[in-house]
């Protein structure tokens, strides 16, 4: 399975990187591979605590910086306050939804040298760069229609 795939190579790359692979920290890595939500802090608590009980919030975010520091996470932030965390395997996009707040990915080849032409036509070194669309998901336009 692609999961524990991902799951073993990272947990690998942990390791190389002397970084302890703690059980709750496993739990955490794995709800990330696992998740297509991109999830809050608090959604990964709340999907947690019963299998770990002494688990605090404050555990979730330190592992969630961590894998953010070292790349395996990316923090999305958005106007409503709460950051979403998304597992990091190849650059990619994502659609949101404005009325439910649903966030899919989008893989479209072709950007990759968006960094490049930024920098030959600004000359700014250019360190990392997203793109988000917005629009009315399939399921929130028909809730629309059935209104």
């Amino acid at each position: 399975m692609v999961t524990n795939q991902m799951v073993s190579q990272t947990i690998e790359k942990l390791k190389a990187s002397n970084i302890r692979i703690t059980p709750q920290r496993y739990a955490v890595l794995e709800y990330l591979i696992e998740a297509d939500s991109h999830p809050t802090a608090d959604d990964i608590y709340r999907s947690l605590v019963e299998r770990f009980p002494n688990v605090s919030v404050a555990t979730i975010y330190n592992n969630l910086r961590l894998f953010t520091k070292i790349g395996f996470v990316n923090e999305m932030t958005y106007g409503d306050g709460s950051s979403r965390f998304d597992f990091a395997t190849t650059q990619h996009y994502h659609a949101i939804c404005e009325k439910c707040g649903k966030i899919e990915d989008i893989y479209y080849p072709g950007l990759e040298d968006i960094e490049e032409t930024a920098h030959n036509l600004t000359g700014y070194r250019v360190t990392n760069h997203r793109m988000e669309v917005y629009g009315i998901c399939p399921d929130c336009q028909a809730l629309l229609v059935s209104e």
